[in-house]
């Protein structure tokens, strides 16, 4: 008794956790607004206006075309005006948490796309680079056809030669003798 007195008092010891009588309903975060984006993309659609329009036909045709008894809603219709009002006093909120939650991922759709964008122009300036000083590299190196048509150059300028020295400056070399050096 005296210890968990102790360890009450002390703040290096976590403190048992006493549970609630009754739990508190735990939502996820987004259902309230994945609720009202299903509730305006509904009431976007033909579906929704050709049933609220069914609904306000019925109820005028009823509390004008039935007897005074069953009628629910005398002229000038007071509870139809009273449940149209209430509709579009939770509709307009929940239609503009939905816009709200739409242009939060456009936001964000549009800030990816420019980070792509932006990556995407870097990597083609890099590659434009690249392919500057390969181009530029490429200039100076020797292609087959410079190098054949040097080498026939030489080529030629070595039979030329040839031809101009003639066999008097060409040394002789016999079986038994090694060549002259002069």
């Amino acid at each position: 008794m005296a210890d968990a007195r102790a360890a009450r008092g002390r703040l290096d010891t976590p403190r048992e956790l006493r549970r609630p009588l009754v739990r508190r309903p735990t939502f996820r975060a987004d259902a309230f607004g994945s609720f009202a984006e299903a509730f305006a993309r509904y009431m976007g659609t033909a579906r929704f206006i050709a049933w609220m329009t069914m609904v306000v036909v019925i109820w005028v045709a009823w509390n004008t075309l039935t007897p005074h008894e069953w009628r629910f809603d005398e002229f000038p219709f007071i509870f139809l005006t009273l449940a149209l009002s209430l509709q579009a006093s939770y509709a307009a909120p929940l239609i503009l948490l939905a816009q709200n939650r739409q242009e939060d991922r456009d936001r964000a759709i549009a800030e990816q796309d420019r980070r792509i964008a932006s990556q995407s122009k870097a990597d083609m300036e890099f590659l434009a680079r690249e392919t500057a000083a390969l181009r530029m590299a490429l200039g100076e190196v020797a292609t087959r056809d410079y190098l054949r048509s040097e080498l026939r150059l030489l080529l030629e300028e070595l039979d030329e030669r040839d031809r101009h020295r003639g066999p008097i400056d060409q040394p002789s070399v016999d079986a038994g003798e090694s060549p002259r050096t002069t």
